[in-house]
């Protein structure tokens, strides 16, 4: 059976840590940040965890992850 082919574009965003979850960045903080309150824009800056539902996706995205 053929090596399966790891979804670039999600490797790119997607970074997994020690335990095997995947660590991502937020939306909604790239422009029009002039009508976002600063302590949103400051949480948007932290990364944050995916749901155990888009982690089910991302396994298969990143296989080898």
């Amino acid at each position: 059976m053929p090596k399966m082919k790891t979804h670039r574009g999600a490797a790119k965003r997607i970074k997994v840590t020690g335990s095997g979850k995947f660590k991502r960045h937020h939306a909604y903080c790239s422009h029009i940040l002039g009508k976002k309150t600063a302590k949103r824009k400051r949480n948007l800056r932290q990364s944050d965890i995916a749901t155990p539902a888009d982690s089910k996706v991302l396994s298969k995205l990143l296989p080898y992850a």
